[in-house]
């Protein structure tokens, strides 16, 4: 039997149970509204996508995914069961919140974060009902990529005008439609923590747009205001976090980590009681509740040498699992592959630059870009050094590479690598295989700028933008009326 545990604006959570295991699961039911034709594929297609880049990260800090799929219009996610309290009703109920329990979930969160950054994935809707408290008072984050699904490569307006996510812990620079980054995740850190420490978030209002509006002009209240006991380091760490520019946050979730790790209580022991966010770190590997000690694994015999793979069986191999969408298995084939070709064809070889290139764009594909980034600068280097810095397909590997750079959150070395490539696209000759490719650099310096917090150069770009696509493509396109709506956006904040 199904019940209904949990609804929000990306869906349904149900429990449910796991018949062949027989044990009780989460069900999320994300029902895309209005989307249908081709834009439903493609909203499944990242969706699939989104739920293979989360199963690569092994945190005990994440909710564990089961299985993922689709069944008629709805996408659906079973999940681990998680037997707790979400941290918004954990808050209610102990209002005011002790600062050692705000301290511990947020270090916590920070070990979650920093495993997720590295992936690299950013969560988007890090907020209190996205994260729960289990009896044992170890924190588990929900919802990790679903915000991503919902959205595009960076989060933009939906047809409703509205940003992804959730109004009141949203950075600027998502709020306005910028590129985001693990600088965002960050900033709704710290409107958590200031929400557990101060009793509110830092920016209320009756409208998104209200909210939104404070977020972008108006300074956070400091939390020794209303709470004069917070130590004074925690209070200048939030303000920090909820900087309006990425660049003045901490550099990444370990810098916050080592912040509040002078903040956490002393190791000795804990309290007793069920769902405190303390425990861990007072008695770190504690059982709970006690439990006898099981015997530990016996380490498995060491295997025998394998032999070298067969390469062109391996193509073979990629090629079907490629058709059957297993991405993440053909990268793994690719990369074991790659060096038993160079050794056995040469290094510069077409059968080795054929691999390269296909172990590139399957990296890409599958959301691995900090692999992706390296093997793109190389091929890049590889063909202008043969062709030119002008040759068509040494740029897309640099603009490939880019893309690396945005989704790893280096917004300042991906917007500079964009201006360095936009002169070569607007030039006739190398436009002509892609003539839409210089407006998508454009449009993405211009989204890399909001992000970087300079509304003012943003809008100057986007809105030149708006008026070359008019008058080039028409104004029915499908970029001005994304254009049109940042810039009716940024008009209505202010920027």
């Amino acid at each position: 039997m199904s019940t209904l545990i949990g609804q929000g604006g990306m869906g349904q959570v149900w429990t449910a149970y796991d018949r062949r295991l027989d044990r009780r699961v989460a069900v999320k039911l994300l029902r895309p509204d209005k989307v249908a034709g081709q834009e439903a594929d493609e909203l499944r297609r990242r969706f699939l996508r989104e739920c293979r880049v989360t199963a690569q990260v092994d945190h005990p800090g994440l909710v564990t995914v089961h299985d993922a799929g689709s069944e008629g219009d709805d996408l659906f996610l079973v999940m681990q069961y998680v037997d707790g309290a979400d941290l918004s009703d954990h808050l209610a109920e102990h209002a005011p919140y002790p600062v050692e329990w705000a301290v511990a979930v947020a270090a916590q969160l920070c070990a979650v974060l920093s495993a997720v950054h590295a992936v690299p994935i950013v969560h988007r809707d890090l907020k209190p009902r996205n994260v729960m408290v289990k009896q044992d008072g170890t924190v588990t984050v929900l919802d990790l990529g679903v915000a991503s699904v919902m959205d595009n490569d960076t989060t933009r307006l939906t047809h409703t005008g509205s940003p992804i996510g959730t109004p009141a812990y949203m950075a600027p620079e998502q709020a306005m439609g910028g590129a985001v980054g693990p600088y965002t995740d960050l900033y709704a850190l710290g409107v958590l923590l200031h929400e557990l420490i101060g009793g509110d978030v830092p920016f209320a209002g009756s409208t998104a747009l209200g909210v939104l509006h404070r977020h972008l002009y108006e300074p956070p209240l400091p939390l020794r205001r209303v709470r004069p006991e917070v130590p004074e380091e925690l209070e200048t760490l939030v303000l920090r976090l909820l900087a309006k520019d990425p660049q003045h946050r901490p550099a990444s979730a370990q810098e916050v980590y080592e912040c509040v790790a002078p903040l956490l209580p002393a190791r000795g022991c804990p309290t007793g009681l069920p769902l405190d966010p303390t425990r861990p770190f007072r008695g770190p590997h504690a059982p709970w509740p006690d439990h006898a000690r099981t015997p530990a694994p016996q380490p498995a015999p060491a295997a025998p040498a394998e032999e070298k793979p067969d390469v062109a069986g391996a193509v073979d191999e990629v090629k079907r699992l490629l058709g059957e969408g297993r991405i993440t298995q053909a990268v793994d084939i690719l990369g074991a592959i790659l060096p038993v070709a160079a050794e056995r064809h040469g290094e510069h070889s077409p059968v080795v630059r054929t691999l390269r290139k296909q172990y590139a764009a399957t990296l890409l594909d599958d959301g691995q870009y900090r692999r992706a980034l390296p093997e793109l600068r190389r091929l890049a280097d590889e063909r202008a050094a043969e062709a030119g810095r002008a040759d068509p397909q040494s740029l897309r590997y640099r603009y490939e590479a880019a893309q690396c750079l945005e989704q790893l959150g280096e917004p300042a070395a991906a917007l500079a690598e964009y201006r360095a490539l936009l002169p070569y696209y607007e030039n006739q000759y190398v436009a002509a295989d892609d003539p839409d490719l210089a407006l998508d650099l454009r449009r993405r310096i211009g989204l890399l700028l909001l992000a970087l917090g300079d509304r003012a150069a943003a809008h100057a770009t986007l809105a030149r933008l708006l008026h070359d696509v008019d008058r080039t493509r028409g104004p029915g396109h499908p970029l001005a009326a994304e254009l049109h709506r940042t810039l009716q956006w940024l008009g209505r904040m202010g920027g």
